[in-house]
């Protein structure tokens, strides 16, 4: 490699490695202060760029100069830092409290909305945004030309680091800052205002992503996709750094700029791979990141309340029952589309009653339980469409045991860990499993997939396959539930409830931990498999995050403290997203709304909500048949 081009490789990664600190520290800040893991931080970085292709130009448009273009950026900003107070004032002040699993559901609804409302109000059309004046020229190093505006970005990332270490160690905000990240409960009991400190970080935090998104502009078009294509990378940052460290922030910018500007160079082919390699080896090396500290403070990430343990009365059963027979007449009584959309309940029923299982029973919080959905639905389908030629009586077996293998692998890592930063790491995995199928075209077809992953011609029609499902979704979600209520989901519940009091009594913790994620993991690669044949196709978007957020939306909408919720949360938010997409093109916005309405006001589910509703008015009449 040419000295000279590898001098302006680097000059390159260090432009890209400023850009992603801006981002990253924003979020760090965030993190370390609320314990909030905002995954709307992204949106706020979108909105960032958005505003400044619409004020900048107006401001040159008025005078043309360098003094102009950056009053412009900083006004943008701005702008981004008074939306986020309002996003603190109106949701993230009443989930402070909420186990990360809320916290990420209701910033996922807010990121849902502000898609829409950019789609909304500036279209879906690429905006690209001025150059900056003074800045349009080359610089040659080396015999190399290199963008002057690159420079410049490179010499704002140390800059705003200086300009923060500044406000951490001169200022009393700052201070208050430090202190609440190193120990929340402590800086309230010493009667700061934990409200006006919050906004103002909340304020600190968004005006840092807005800056990173408006001084993209010159670089790259403003686009609705820049949210979710930036907060992976901001994430990355964040854990490998430290959550909470603003040096450990810049430092694990540094290293992954340079990672991603000679990777592709070296390892082109797993470009997308490094960085989460990284986060993942960081997270099981050095859990709390390069300069985090060990004893931050945080949610124990374990889901509030004990999950029921009552076997279903005389009511319960029979409910059950009717509801078993309406699904099992539905071929007979629906259409086609009808009988399509019972089949994804039914699939998705059982990939959401897997993490359940996990979360619930193991008390594991999984960001990324998609992965192993994926690699049931790509272990069918390739088994299926490759060079075996497998018909689905082979190929569908073989499902849940490759994504059990899967499961085994990750979660050896996953259960040395606990609460965000074990999910964290299930996350960075996914990731893991979502950039091989993504850039592995060879093997998985890359973006495009695999096509022609039918099912054999008995059950070819789709009334048969809708039954072949239904055999297999309910035999495994009765499986997992004879484990609940089995010796083997009573080690699991002492464990997440006491894991010093379980491993007092001579309880393996790890080791079960371990066989539950792995149990968790294969039902959720027979629910992948099931939809692969049921699709006909399979793509990477089966492994991507915001699959991983659907389940956890299921989970939360039917109730995560209740055995029956996932099945109902899978049904009613199918019928949710199906009600609201034919009615307007607009449909994220309502369906965040109702995410955000979920977490606020029913915290506990449908079936959470139903179960309050019969215990209140069971101990009324209770109180009513009592003698005066």
């Amino acid at each position: 490699m040419d000295f000279s081009f590898a001098a302006t490789q680097a000059l390159s990664g260090l432009a890209s490695a400023s850009s992603l600190f801006l981002i990253a520290s924003g979020l760090t800040i965030v993190f370390g202060v609320t314990r909030i893991v905002n995954f709307a931080h992204g949106s706020l970085y979108m909105l960032g760029a958005y505003l400044a292709v619409t004020i900048v130009p107006r401001l040159l448009d008025a005078a043309y100069s360098p003094w102009m273009f950056f009053l412009g950026v900083l006004a943008s900003a701005v702008a981004v830092g008074l939306i986020g107070v309002a996003i603190e004032v109106l949701l993230l002040r009443r989930i402070y409290k909420a186990p990360e699993l809320f916290q990420l559901l209701a910033t996922f609804g807010v990121v849902l909305i502000v898609q829409d409302l950019v789609l909304k109000v500036w279209g879906p059309v690429d905006l690209p945004g001025p150059r900056a004046p003074g800045l349009r020229h080359g610089v040659e190093i080396l015999g190399q030309r290199f963008p002057a505006y690159e420079l410049f970005l490179i010499a704002v990332g140390p800059a705003v680091l200086g300009l923060l270490w500044l406000l951490m160690q001169r200022t009393r905000f700052g201070v208050l800052i430090r202190a609440a990240t190193q120990d929340r409960e402590m800086v309230g009991a010493l009667g700061v205002n934990q409200a006006l400190l919050f906004t103002g970080t909340l304020f600190l935090g968004a005006f840092l992503a807005g800056l990173g998104g408006a001084l993209q502009i010159p670089r790259v078009p403003a686009s609705a996709q820049m949210d979710t294509s930036v907060i992976t990378e901001a994430f990355v940052v964040t854990v490998v750094g430290g959550m909470g460290s603003v040096p450990g922030a810049f430092l694990a910018a540094l290293i992954i700029g340079q990672l991603q500007a000679f990777g592709i160079l070296v390892f082109p082919k797993i470009t997308l791979v490094l960085v989460f390699l990284l986060m993942a080896a960081v997270l099981v090396v050095k859990p709390w990141g390069l300069l985090g500290r060990p004893a931050a403070a945080g949610q124990s990430g374990t889901p509030e309340g004990i999950l029921s343990l009552s076997r279903p009365g005389r009511s319960e059963t029979l409910l059950a029952a009717f509801a078993a027979v309406a699904l099992l007449a539905v071929p007979l009584v629906g259409d086609a589309y009808t009988t399509k959309v019972a089949i994804e309940v039914m699939v998705f029923a059982l990939a959401a009653f897997s993490l359940q299982f996990l979360m619930g029973v193991g008390g594991l919080v999984s960001f990324g339980h998609a992965a192993y959905f994926g690699m049931g639905a790509y272990a069918a389908g390739l088994l299926a469409t490759g060079p075996l030629k497998l018909p689905m009586e082979a190929a569908l077996p073989l499902a849940p045991i490759f994504a059990g293998a899967g499961a085994a692998l990750f979660g050896f890592f996953v259960v040395r860990l606990s609460g965000i930063y074990l999910a964290m790491l299930t996350l960075a995995f996914a990731q893991i499993v979502y950039a091989v199928c993504f850039q592995w075209v060879e093997v998985t077809g890359g973006d495009n997939g695999v096509v022609g992953v039918w099912p054999s011609a008995w059950a070819g029609s789709r009334e048969v396959y809708f039954y072949v499902v239904a055999v297999l979704t309910l035999a495994a979600i009765l499986a997992l539930r004879r484990a609940i209520h089995a010796p083997f989901g009573y080690t699991l519940r002492a464990a997440r409830d006491s894991e010093m009091r379980a491993d007092a009594i001579g309880i393996d913790v790890r080791t079960h931990r371990w066989l539950g994620f792995v149990l968790a993991g294969a039902a959720a690669g027979l629910a992948g498999g099931l939809y692969a044949f049921s699709k006909g196709s399979i793509d990477p978007t089966m492994i991507s995050i915001p699959m991983s957020v659907d389940f956890l939306v299921m989970v939360l909408v039917g109730g995560i403290r209740t055995v029956a919720g996932p099945l109902v949360g899978a049904a009613s938010f199918h019928a949710l997203r199906d009600f609201f997409m034919p009615l307007t093109d607009f449909w994220r916005l309502f369906l965040g709304a109702s995410i955000i309405a979920l977490v606020l006001l029913f915290p506990r589910g449908i079936v959470g909500a139903a179960e309050g509703l019969r215990g209140f008015l069971a101990r009324r009449r209770t109180v009513e048949a009592r003698p005066a």
